[in-house]
């Protein structure tokens, strides 16, 4: 007999097993083993009935919650079942913040162990903490599963209450959320306040100037005062009129101004009038918390929250880093020795701060974990020494030199300002000193080099002192135009959501995410911009439950969940209160429902005259009258309110009322080529639609492409798409190009399965030739969606004796596996990927084959039989099912 640890996944599995006693059995739970129903298809049929049982809470009993098991984790259920059944003692591993209590209580309430079961928590997965842990165990924290069930609770109640709300008013399949719904209405605020924004121009000088004794060190110099008063910048604008704020004085040049100015002094003498030298002292950054971490891994790697948290999941499991879902930046004694070390070892002893960094965490609700996110161990291994690579090597060097630098001196810099007067125009020169980099020579906030870093970062100005008269090499004058707010990028919202108290950061990830499949919000670049529907679903709620999206009454609501973790207040009232007291949220929807009225509602307005932009089943849409008609046309779904102008609006409206511009005669058909625009966006179509030619041969422009650029002979070539470019060397296949939904690409139409590659910059669809093509074909798959066949595999084991395709090893986000067509299956515990034989690949793949109603039985008489077949069948399942393991966050 043995003790069973159950913890998420599978790579955690592995990675925890190396560092537990022999007979200790280690099983993944693959994330939450049972949760409210998701679909009415899961709810019981004892209370399918029941008008509670759409919400899976029932209200009308102190908020009981409906819990059930999906489909896809009944297996594992089973299995873990099974495994408790030859077990002597249960360990619940799970992760230690909210969310891994809260699954270490589902598995006990669902399990109901008979032997004795504890909890065991560890921040970090290595040899010292696992051991810590296992002298350290507990009982699971009630406290902490109810202040967690009461949020998932919370979230189901305003999701499932005013998600339908939106369905009936507004479009099918819009979704409503506790923290998704307040992260949507920033976006909308900030670009409301970008359509109000009004530009504002103004005008300054900018003067290259050098020393009289070294015409060769020039430097800059810019006028910032005109007699004695502060010349007008950016920052004195109004943004709502673009005109110098009431009350500021300032003077603001125009054009002609400025070149009179520039007219007047460009001959004079210039004179150094002052000398400013002011010593600055830099202190490095905290370490990473959970939401730090996404900021600047968004800012400087460019991977968005998504993202950042899977990568960082990986890591963690895998032994590399502490646990990434932490609100603290707390650094253990162990962290600040290895720290240290690191520091002494690679920079020198002059580089370490004199004392240990030590940070503590303000808020009060900063309980997710107890350390900031680091390298793991009592020493910490560089960058180089990991054997990572891509994202996972890019994520660890920003945690690496994050948490060293913390520990690093200060930088010492010194700020140089020059003022310079030629007649009644005053300029200045800003310059910086380093006199020592101190943490800077190992990290820089947004920079990738921090050597190149530190030396944009010095500015040296020339030895000048008062009284000295610099040459003036060139003058020139500089206009200026004030910008609109920025938008937010994954980043700035981030840290508006953390500093506001909205939600949790360990959930952004999630939330963010939703908004963009949710086609609130579309990912321009680094920028979230969102989009029509975004604007009627806040309109909506600002009107009638401004309450539920005010960012303080979210943060209030965090507050009191993190009072019930602490058993400062109770679950059962608060949720009473929220949803079925006098402004509860289901009295209120009950009351306002029929005040609102749905054409309103699913019309957005942008102050744009004589049409209404509105919400449909396809998306949105414009309508103006035409005469005694109502005309409508669609809005490209790649057209956000941002850049819908009156310009456009004609430009759709004219499509339908007039009919679509003609780009010229194709030469072969002699039919018009007509341009149109469409829901995704402009196209190109041989021929007008009719009865005899109801589905007319369409194009899409690629992107980047404006329709008025378009000529006959590109637009001949779109239409011909795909282009046959030849037959493949290898496999007499025929190798083609095309447009997609996501660009351009080539494919391979493999006998077996089609091979695509995108087309890069420079490569043009109308123009590819068939070598390129091949050239493309033959480099490795990279990006989302690329999957094992494109992968080089670590071994090949041979065919397999009935189908005859080939069996091969290859290396997964979750470890090392067998792959024979689409079934995929992991290696055993003492298999290596040397080790492994094509006879025993066989013998684990026909154990992942489907098997018949009658084989349950037999299933079971192998199991009793043998302890090892079951072990080795349950670790084989829990790995094929990994891509399953991401532990679920709530859904906000």
């Amino acid at each position: 007999m043995s003790t069973l640890v159950i913890v998420e996944s599978p790579t955690k599995a592995k990675t925890i097993r190396n560092y537990l006693p022999s007979d200790y059995r280690v099983e993944a739970s693959m994330g939450h083993v049972r949760d409210l129903p998701q679909s009415a298809s899961e709810i019981p049929a004892a209370v399918k009935g029941e008008e509670w049982a759409k919400l899976g809470v029932n209200v009308e009993s102190n908020f009981e919650p409906l819990y059930v098991v999906p489909k896809t984790k009944k297996q594992v259920v089973t299995q873990l079942k099974q495994a408790l059944k030859e077990a002597t003692e249960l360990i619940l591993a799970t992760d230690e913040d909210r969310e891994g209590e809260s699954i270490s209580w589902h598995l006990f309430q669902l399990l109901k162990p008979k032997v004795p079961t504890k909890r065991m928590v560890f921040h970090e997965i290595t040899s010292e903490a696992i051991k810590k842990a296992l002298k350290n165990t507990r009982d699971v924290d009630e406290q902490v599963v109810r202040a967690q069930e009461t949020r998932r609770i919370l979230d189901r109640l305003v999701g499932y209450t005013l998600s339908p709300l939106l369905w009936k008013k507004i479009a099918w399949g819009l979704s409503a959320g506790r923290v998704q719904s307040v992260a949507v209405r920033l976006l909308v605020q900030r670009e409301r306040e970008r359509r109000a924004f009004n530009q504002g121009s103004y005008w300054d000088l900018k003067a290259i100037l050098n020393p009289a004794s070294n015409k060769e060190q020039s430097f800059s110099s810019v006028l910032v005062t005109l007699g004695g008063t502060k010349l007008a910048t950016g920052s004195d604008f109004d943004a709502a009129t673009g005109q110098i704020t009431a009350g500021r004085k300032v003077v603001l040049l125009n054009e002609e101004e400025a070149e009179a100015l520039k007219a007047r002094i460009v001959d004079k003498t210039w004179e150094v009038a002052n000398l400013e030298e002011r010593p600055v002292t830099r202190k490095p950054a905290p370490p990473f918390t959970t939401s730090t971490l996404q900021q600047e891994s968004n800012r400087k790697l460019r991977l968005s929250a998504r993202d950042t948290m899977r990568v960082a999941q990986n890591l963690y499991e895998q032994g590399y880093i502490t646990y990434m879902r932490t609100d603290s930046v707390y650094l253990s004694e162990q962290a600040l020795t290895a720290s240290r070390e690191c520091v002494e070892k690679l920079y020198g002893k002059e580089f370490l701060s004199p004392q240990p960094r030590k940070y503590t965490t303000k808020s009060k609700s900063a309980q997710e974990a107890h350390e900031a996110i680091r390298p793991a161990g009592s020493s910490f291994r560089t960058p180089q020494e990991t054997g990572l690579s891509g994202r996972e090597l890019q994520l660890y060097d920003l945690i690496w030199k994050r948490t060293v630098a913390s520990q690093m001196a200060d930088a010492r810099q010194t700020q140089i300002t020059m003022h310079l007067q030629v007649e009644d125009a005053g300029f200045r020169s800003s310059g910086k000193r380093i006199d020592f980099p101190g943490f800077l020579r190992a990290y820089v906030e947004g920079s990738d080099d921090p050597e190149a870093a530190l030396e944009d970062k010095e500015v040296i100005l020339p030895n000048l002192k008062v009284g000295d008269n610099p040459n003036c090499q060139q003058l020139e004058t500089v206009g200026h135009e004030t910008q609109p707010p920025a938008r937010y990028t994954e980043a700035t919202l981030v840290k508006t959501l953390e500093s506001e108290g909205i939600g949790r950061p360990s959930t952004y990830a999630s939330i963010i995410g939703t908004i963009i499949d949710k086609g609130y919000a579309q990912l321009t670049g680094n920028a979230l911009i969102p989009t029509f529907t975004a604007f009627a679903v806040t309109n909506l709620l600002e009107t009638h439950f401004s309450e539920i999206i005010d960012p303080s009454f979210t943060s209030k609501m965090e507050q009191t969940l993190d009072d019930i973790s602490r058993g400062e207040a109770e679950w059962l009232p608060y949720l009473q209160k929220f949803y079925l007291g006098e402004q509860g949220l289901d009295t209120l929807v009950k009351q306002r429902e029929s005040q609102i009225d749905i054409n309103t509602s699913r019309t957005v307005d942008l102050n744009i005259p004589n049409v209404k932009i509105r919400i449909g089943k396809f998306g949105a849409y414009l309508e103006a009258e035409n005469g005694d008609d109502i005309v409508t046309a669609s809005i490209p779904r790649d057209l956000t309110p941002a850049d819908l102008d009156p310009a456009k609006v004609e430009k759709l409206l004219k499509q339908k009322t007039e009919g679509p511009d003609q780009v010229g005669i194709h030469p072969e058909t002699a039919q018009p080529i007509f341009m149109l625009i469409g829901p995704y966006g402009p196209y190109v179509q041989l021929g007008e639609k009719s009865e005899e030619n109801p589905k007319p041969k369409q194009a899409s422009l690629p992107k980047k492409v404006d329709p008025e650029n378009v000529t006959v002979e590109m637009a001949v070539g779109l239409l011909a798409l795909p282009r046959k470019l030849g037959e493949h060397p290898e496999t007499g296949a025929s190798i083609q190009a095309n447009l997609g939904r996501f660009g351009p690409y080539v494919v391979h139409n493999a006998k077996d399965a089609k091979d695509y590659r995108s087309l890069k910059a420079g490569d043009d669809v109308l123009t590819i030739t068939f070598a390129r093509a091949l050239e493309l074909l033959s480099e490795p798959k990279k990006g989302r969606g690329s999957r094992s066949k494109s992968k080089k595999p670590l071994r090949e084991l041979g065919s397999h004796p009935d189908t005859e395709e080939p069996i091969n090893v290859y290396e997964g986000p979750y470890g090392v596996y067998i792959k024979h067509g689409k079934t995929n299956v992991g290696i055993p515990e003492g298999e290596t990927v040397e080790s492994i034989t094509l006879e025993k690949a066989l013998e684990l793949l026909a154990s992942k084959a489907p098997k018949g109603k009658s084989t349950r039985k037999t299933t079971k008489a192998k199991t009793s039989g043998t302890k090892k077949s079951t072990t080795t069948k349950a670790k084989t399942n829990s790995k094929t099912t990994s891509t399953k393991s991401k532990k679920k966050t709530e859904t906000s």
